[in-house]
């Protein structure tokens, strides 16, 4: 191999690299700049299938990537967020949105990449907010993709002279199924159908022997393109490695998506050929292809979408057919996470959402317990008691998941000031829910000691826990809806509650001096009496914590 040939190798690889690394950055760049109304996106996801369709095409454009959206998508359905239907309709639409990698590609913007690369340097290290520093990344990054494939255009020139590429193009031209190989091959080594369809547009836009028309021409790169869309979907069945029966199956239903597509238009790449030229610019082959290109990428994807939306009950049975389910429930699956997905955490948008969906559920589990321990101290029921301990066992592993999960997106470094804030109210918010569940074991503790002391409490003193256990529930039911929700009106009225909670403190106090003074109550009792209040009363300021944190720190809905 001579060193020419080592050089071009080299040249189109690190033109390749240039090309990924400007797309993911642009990708980092575009969701911070558009922030939490990414956000705004998950509550899309349980409209009809069309609005499905559109919040998978809007969110790959943003991420730049259809993988990643379909990674996201299986992380939601294995959470239990998202019902098949609903992931299905999103990955139809994530192919869409891919297609905008290849139109912004097609631009011929040669003579502007320069500047371009300066203006956004500028921006992204002079600005001040934060808002116009990532306008100014995403700016940066954009020129980067084409100034890789400005050098990938240049390292291709020699190559296609090479005699050896000419024959190996006409065998693609030649045999479809042969490009569909070949382009399945490349996205599976490279992990990018964009980055793919980038080198395929170059390389079409190379000139054969007659200087006129393209080397690949338009019937040679649309098997390549098509196998390109088969590739991109072993990166969603890599990531169902170890997920649930859905998961897997959302990831089987795109793969079946991009090959049925497939099956179907290779019987008519001229048809399809001619069709796209007939919508596209005008002008000698090599000049307008990379448009052709990328056209004929969205017109396969468009119309492999709406053959697909109307049949997306048929795909489901047909992938809970193919992957029927044989999940047997665990037993202590509560000691497990079930929201938190290591896979998303370069998407810190979704990865709050989780963090804090995975935190109202350990936050669910205060309100049972507390009725555990109730019932252990009013009711002296032991096999209570030990429930109430084994509950905040659980609670204490959950939590600590839930706070190495939170600090794996702070090491991760991808995030925007307002979501470092963001995490910093989730742990805040973890550490208060541990230690309501710590409350309710003191509570469960002090039973222990009524039922081994055979404390007697009078039935007025019984009754007036039980009164204040259903304040104090209602109110960490309250605090749960406003964590889950992140509204502030419910956090508000959290607040409000607790200020009661507090003269329910006092005025139980009072009401146990008078029982003293009248000789209903024994003074031995006072200590157990007075700790249980105040334990409920130190749940609720948990509660007030949390609420606080719903309405300043974890505020989803005004970023700063």
């Amino acid at each position: 191999m001579g060193n020419e040939t080592v050089q071009m190798i080299f040249g189109l690889l690190g033109g390749l690299a240039i090309f990924i690394y400007g797309m993911n950055l642009m990708s980092d760049g575009l969701q911070k700049a558009a922030g939490e109304k990414m956000r705004t996106i998950l509550s899309l996801l349980t409209k009809n299938p069309l609005v499905g369709v559109l919040a998978g095409a809007l969110t790959t454009a943003v991420l730049q990537s259809s993988s990643a959206t379909t990674v996201m998508v299986i992380g939601f359905v294995s959470a239990g967020l998202m019902n098949l239907p609903q992931a299905i309709s999103i990955i139809l639409g994530a192919n869409i949105g891919t297609t905008m990698t290849a139109q912004i590609i097609a631009f011929k913007i040669d003579d502007y990449i320069w500047p371009i690369i300066f203006i956004g340097f500028l921006m992204f290290f002079v600005a001040k907010k934060e808002k116009v520093k990532y306008v100014g990344q995403t700016i940066f990054a954009f020129g980067l993709l084409f100034l890789g494939i400005k050098y990938m255009g240049s390292v291709m020139k020699p190559l296609v002279a090479l005699p050896f590429f000419e024959s190996m193009m006409l065998y693609v031209r030649n045999i479809p199924a042969l490009g569909v190989l070949l382009g399945t091959a490349m996205t599976v080594i490279v992990q990018s159908s964009s980055a793919v369809i980038a080198v395929l547009q170059n390389l079409a836009e190379q000139s054969g022997p007659d200087g006129v028309h393209s080397i690949v021409g338009l019937q040679g790169a649309l098997p390549i393109l098509f196998g390109s869309n088969i590739g991109t979907t072993i990166t969603a069945i890599l990531a169902t490695i170890g997920a649930s029966t859905n998961a897997k199956r959302t990831a089987i239903a795109h793969t079946i998506f991009n090959i049925s597509g497939t099956l179907l238009f290779i019987w008519f790449v001229p048809q399809i050929s001619a069709i796209v030229q007939l919508v596209s610019p005008s002008g000698s082959e090599v000049q307008v292809i990379a448009r052709q290109i990328a056209n004929a990428h969205t017109f396969f994807n468009i119309v492999c979408t709406l053959i697909w939306m109307p049949f997306i009950g048929f795909l489901v049975r047909l992938v809970t057919r193919l992957i029927p389910s044989n999940e047997i429930e665990i037993e202590g699956k509560e000691l497990h996470p079930i929201y938190l997905d290591y896979k998303i955490l370069d998407q810190p948008v979704f990865a709050l959402h989780l963090a804090t969906k995975e935190l109202s559920r350990i936050a669910a589990i205060i309100v049972p317990m507390m009725e555990k321990a109730e019932k252990s101290f009013v009711e002296e029921d032991e096999i209570a008691i030990e429930k109430v301990l084994e509950m905040e066992n659980n609670i204490d592993i959950l939590q600590d998941a839930s706070v190495k999960y939170l600090s794996s997106l702070f090491s991760n470094g991808e995030l925007t000031e307002h979501q470092a804030t963001q995490v910093a109210g989730l742990m805040h918010v973890a550490s208060d829910i541990e230690h309501m569940g710590d409350q309710c074991q003191n509570i469960a503790l002090f039973a222990k000691d009524k039922i081994r002391n055979e404390y007697k409490f009078s039935q007025e003193a019984l009754d007036e826990i039980r009164g204040a256990f259903e304040q104090v529930k209602e109110m960490v039911s309250l605090t749960i809806r406003a964590l889950n929700e992140g509204s502030a009106d419910l956090a508000q009225n959290v607040i409000r509650q607790e200020d009661e909670i507090d003269r329910l403190e006092v005025r139980l106090r009072k009401h146990h001096m008078n029982r003293l003074e009248q000789g209903k109550c024994s003074p031995e009792f006072t200590v157990i009496y007075t700790d249980i209040i105040h334990n409920l009363e130190k749940i609720s300021d948990y509660c007030k914590n949390v609420a606080e944190a719903v309405m300043k720190d974890i505020n989803f809905v005004h970023e700063s």
